[in-house]
């Protein structure tokens, strides 16, 4: 993996087979100027030093990760921009331009005298620290904060002494915070999410339920206040159970049958295994699921390596996260290419919706409006792809951010 920032004003993509959210297309070329997408036109045979030649393979708008905690043994709560530029660079090698650093259920303010991991911090001391350093680490678009008003029912690997109620100081201190939160996971049943549902809303936040135990009629209230996406859908949320003689819905059902809610997927073959996906792909659409890696700092790491998610002890085997104990998952180890070749090999979901399912779905989810599309105005954000859909190149706002080198 390599990692550079080469850059230049004027670049044209040829020779290559651009992909669209309704198919992919041969023949044509993409001008970059100044970082922003400039036009797609037919090709002109263009040569030059400006010429990046794609050489058959294919080009897509770059990956959009609206779920992603770590890498490389790095955490979004250590709050530095070592921390951040090391998670940025490490998923950039997956193709992702665009991410959400996701903090985990812990203190809002300030972590608490005596806790065991000194070096994370409050959630308040992150979202400060993304405003700081955003502007150095271009593929930052924002924060998602995950917990701490959840369920402790369904807290995976939370921190259940960190999970707390959504009270009106809580949401207030959080809603000061707008022009760095882009998305928050919470459980609907909680007492004063509704209310923070409808006050995050309404302020261009992205609510999405997630670690939650409700049932229909709780996930249909949160819904009505504005609750428009669930969190690593399967995972960590209620499903149908009986109540009484009858058998009613939880938050997994009702955001299968509800046309307006977008899922998050954890792709990666283990969270989800692939009937349980195409499950998903049937009941939602191309249109209705976002990739998501929700990566821990476990990614990026050899097998049998510990790690720290919040204070709990972590470790890679096979492939994926767990807590030390093996007791649940604890994150992902991948990044959005391995999502992608999961949905294309085994959810037969054809490359051109698997990639829109990482790029615009999640784009449009959060209000990215210029991110994830190969069309005049947006931004430069690509990533070049081989026939068998590893990462060649990473491009952020026109500029090369990742190359495959021949030792991978």
């Amino acid at each position: 993996m390599a990692s550079t920032c080469d850059s230049a004003a004027h670049m044209i993509f040829t020779n290559g087979r651009l992909i669209f959210p309704d198919g992919i297309r041969d023949r044509l070329e993409l001008a970059v100027e100044h970082g922003k997408i400039a036009n797609v036109r037919r090709e002109t045979g263009a040569h030059g030093e400006e010429v990046v030649d794609l050489a058959g393979n294919y080009l897509a708008p770059g990956f959009v990760d609206l779920h992603v905690h770590g890498a490389v043994g790095r955490d979004t709560m250590q709050a530095t921009p070592e921390a951040f530029r090391a998670i940025c660079d490490y998923h950039a090698s997956g193709g992702s331009t665009s991410l959400l650093l996701t903090t985990a259920s812990a203190p809002l303010e300030a972590t608490p005298k005596g806790f065991a991991s000194p070096d994370y911090f409050g959630v308040v001391d992150v979202l400060n620290a993304v405003r700081q350093y955003r502007s150095s680490v271009r593929q930052i678009a924002g924060v998602h904060v995950e917990g701490p008003f959840i369920a402790k029912a369904k807290k995976g690997a939370q921190r259940e002494e960190f999970i707390c109620e959504a009270t009106p100081e809580s949401v207030a201190t959080l809603l000061e915070h707008v022009d760095v939160i882009k998305r928050i996971t919470l459980a609907p049943e909680v007492s004063g999410a509704l209310d923070a549902i409808e006050h995050f809303s309404a302020r261009g936040i992205s609510v999405s339920g997630g670690h939650s135990d409700a049932w229909e009629e709780e996930a249909r209230a949160g819904f009505d206040r504005g609750m428009r996406s669930v969190t690593h859908t399967f995972n960590c949320m209620s499903s149908a159970r009986r109540r009484g003689v009858h058998r009613a819905a939880g938050l997994l059902e009702f955001a299968l049958s509800e046309p307006e809610i977008n899922c998050e997927l954890i792709a990666d073959g283990h969270h989800v295994l692939p009937t349980l996906m195409k499950t998903l792909y049937r009941a939602k659409g191309a249109h209705g699921i976002s990739l998501v890696t929700d990566a821990t700092a476990g990614a990026g790491l050899a097998d049998g390596s510990h790690f720290s998610l919040y204070g709990n002890d972590c470790v890679v085997e096979h492939g994926v996260c767990l807590l030390a104990d093996r007791s649940v998952l604890a994150g992902s180890a991948s990044r959005m290419i391995d999502l992608v070749r999961t949905m294309v090999r085994d959810v037969d979901v054809p490359l051109y919706e698997a990639v829109a399912m990482a790029t615009l779905n999640p784009a449009n989810a959060v209000g990215l409006k210029s991110k994830a599309r190969l069309e005049a105005g947006a931004d430069g954000d690509l990533v070049v792809l081989s026939p068998d859909l590893n990462v060649l190149k990473t491009f952020a706002a026109g500029t090369l951010i990742y190359e495959m080198t021949k030792l991978e």
